[in-house]
């Protein structure tokens, strides 16, 4: 499969890596230009690339920037990625880091932002796994207490499409509802930063509460 990747941080590194291990075309990129990740593209056989560049033909893109940097990605970056392409949204929204952005506050869950910012759907997904984790932790299909992730959107065939890769990175996946359900993973809430099962994950989803998402953030 062709995967562009936005983002070379700590969760775009890794995905990058497991992703070449596992044999998909990967396209990696960064705010700072494709000549800064030369070491990454020889340690996976990623091919570096501009923002710009990453989603051309790509059947999933990754957009694992911070969220204050969303607005200022490529106008019209998704505009070669192949026709029904899934995009993943990483992202979590930390005032501290990213200011006050008032239409989160008063609004919308982050990832409907990011939506509205890039212009295409997404997919909420590894927004609450521990980067280290995507290297460490995948199990084999069916292995007992095998860690599972959230996935939130509002496309079925993406969100399928995110979930099988997942399975294939090694966890297993519950789905999270549409997006606007997706404030359930944010920063904060019981899911963020779990390492459970399916069930503790659709436990941790249950339980969530706004208020809790918004004292996080306070």
């Amino acid at each position: 499969m062709k995967i562009g990747i936005i983002g070379a941080g700590n969760i775009g590194g890794n995905l990058t890596r497991r992703l070449t291990a596992l044999g998909h075309e990967v396209s990696v990129a960064n705010s700072r230009g494709p000549q800064t990740l030369t070491a990454l593209a020889e340690e996976t056989g990623a091919k570096p690339v501009t923002a710009s560049e990453a989603a051309k033909g790509a059947q999933v893109v990754v957009v694992t920037v911070p969220l204050k940097a969303v607005p200022d990605l490529p106008t019209g970056f998704l505009d070669g990625a192949a026709e029904g392409a899934a995009v993943i949204d990483t992202g979590n929204y930390y005032p501290q880091r990213d200011g006050r952005i008032a239409a989160i506050e008063d609004g919308p869950p982050e990832s409907r932002w990011t939506e509205q910012q890039i212009g295409h759907p997404v997919i909420k997904a590894f927004n609450g796994t521990y980067a280290q984790d995507i290297l460490d932790r995948g199990r084999p299909q069916g292995t007992p207490d095998r860690q599972a992730l959230p996935v939130a959107g509002d496309d079925p065939a993406a969100k399928q499409a995110v979930r099988d890769l997942i399975d294939e990175l090694g966890f297993d996946t519950v789905d999270g509802g549409g997006l606007d359900d997706s404030w359930r993973q944010q920063p904060g809430t019981p899911v963020y930063g779990n390492r459970g099962d399916a069930d503790a994950i659709a436990k941790a989803l249950s339980e969530a509460s706004p208020e809790r998402s918004a004292d996080f953030r306070a």
